[in-house]
């Protein structure tokens, strides 16, 4: 069996324009991000580091299919965008509310103070708040563009959409994401 799964990966990499050792390098470059439009996507964090891994196992399973016409990086996010989608509409998930996540002070330098570190959770907890209240569309647009800092033509891409659309989504969402955030005060 483990020969078999080697085989196809050395076939994969073979009919790939990206070899594992560069897959590699795209993990080390893209899964902080990848991991971040997870985490918000799906409001929680232990989700959010299982999603990233998964993400990168089915590029690895998949590498015969990237074609190079658009980026690595946009192909990654599209794995990742569907993955979540997925994720989200599990049963278990619509039906199951996660706990508290408390790994979040954990990992905020030493040298604030506890004031500091609650304020800052606060904040993240209103503006996960907020984005749990915008349709699924207005979210995904504002994590691509404002997060991870894509182009709108990327997003475009992305979400299946063009320029001027992305445009005018993300006025509204960044409207809607307002009165949200306003009223979690």
């Amino acid at each position: 069996m483990n020969q078999a799964c080697t085989e196809a990966q050395s076939t994969a990499a073979a009919e790939s324009p990206l070899l594992p050792a560069e897959l590699s390098a795209l993990y080390d470059a893209y899964s902080r991000a990848i991991y971040y439009l997870a985490l918000r996507f799906l409001g929680d964090s232990q989700k959010a580091e299982d999603a990233t891994h998964d993400v990168f196992l089915k590029a690895l399973r998949h590498l015969d299919q990237f074609r190079a016409e658009a980026s690595a990086r946009t192909w990654l996010y599209r794995i990742a965008i569907n993955h979540c989608k997925n994720v989200r509409s599990a049963w278990h998930d619509r039906h199951v509310l996660p706990s508290s996540d408390n790994e979040f002070i954990e990992r905020i330098p030493g040298g604030d103070s506890p004031l500091r570190i609650l304020e800052t959770k606060e904040l993240g907890d209103r503006i996960q708040r907020a984005l749990d209240g915008l349709p699924a569309e207005y979210r995904l647009l504002l994590l691509l563009v404002s997060d991870q800092e894509l182009s709108y033509q990327e997003a475009g891409a992305l979400t299946g959409q063009s320029a001027d659309a992305v445009r005018g989504k993300l006025f509204r969402a960044r409207k809607a994401f307002a009165g949200l955030f306003a009223k979690t005060e």
